[in-house]
């Protein structure tokens, strides 16, 4: 598994101990920042990781930034891109279970760090159920 990974200024410092977090679990990972928490625009590297995961050059991406709605709206702009915000722990594994989310997104102001690495380990764990899910997806994709 791949993942491209970015965040805004306000999720730098969580991105970072993400990105940790997944070298550990042996995950390939791309960073396309921010690489500081000198104030950027959220949608630049919202954009940057959408497209990468529209296009299927990487199989997930993980997006931070204050709250995650902003990273929400713009992931979810792009063909195939399924970016669920979860800020806790049952989003994060209905969004795969039901969902086959492809993008998590997490709100680096909203919550720590032990839980950020619990969202992320059960976000690539939960396996996506298929069956009436995924007669679902593909009207999400067929519009």
């Amino acid at each position: 598994m791949n993942v491209i990974i970015g965040s805004d200024h306000a999720g730098y410092q969580m991105k970072e101990k993400v990105i940790a977090h997944l070298l550990k679990l042996g995950i390939e990972v791309e960073d396309v920042g921010t690489h500081d928490e000198e104030s950027v625009d959220y949608t630049d590297f919202g954009r940057q990781v959408a497209s990468k995961v529209s296009d299927a050059s990487f199989d997930r991406g993980i997006l931070m930034c204050g709250t995650g709605l902003g990273m929400s709206m713009v992931a979810n702009r792009f063909p195939r891109v399924r970016a669920a915000l979860a800020n806790d722990l049952f989003s994060a594994i209905m969004s795969r279970r039901h969902n086959d989310s492809n993008i998590l997104v997490m709100g680096g102001r909203l919550i720590g760090d032990t839980l950020a690495m619990q969202l992320v380990d059960t976000w690539l764990d939960t396996p996506f159920e298929g069956g009436r899910h995924q007669r679902r997806l593909e009207k999400m994709d067929a519009e």
